[in-house]
């Protein structure tokens, strides 16, 4: 009887440590990624915008988003990974062609998206029932 009891309460623990880590690295991302693309919008709403520096923070981005994918991918849906990754990707094609109002439009569906995903995996009563 105690043995079992012990058991389930480890296995309870491990469940609530994993989550907690879990949820901490998907906030991490999730403001890292928002951050910048706030400040690539910014810098792409500016009168006389740079577009090798446009370009060269797009990238930077994508190469954040890759390393953060790798890791997400574990315990996230592959349908919410890849709505970022699609939108993202429609931004930097924008980014390349200049067309900057639509890629802000896209930027503003990625931050959308990633604050959903942030919000939708967090450990609460509302997610939990």
């Amino acid at each position: 009887m105690y043995k079992e009891l012990i058991i389930s309460i480890i296995i309870v623990a491990i469940i609530i440590i994993g989550d907690c880590l879990t949820q901490k690295y998907t906030e991490k991302c999730v403001s890292d990624l928002t951050d910048k693309m706030r400040n690539l919008k910014q810098e792409m709403m500016n009168i006389s915008p740079n577009d090798d520096n446009i370009k060269n923070k797009a990238n930077e981005i994508y190469d954040i988003w890759n390393e953060c994918h790798d890791k997400l991918a574990y315990y996230i849906e592959h349908d919410e990974l890849e709505k970022v990754e699609t939108d993202f990707t429609s931004c930097k094609s924008f980014i390349e062609n200049k067309e900057y109002p639509f890629a802000v439009s896209e930027i503003d569906k990625t931050i959308f998206v990633l604050d959903h995903i942030s919000d939708k995996y967090a450990f609460n009563l509302q997610n939990i029932f």
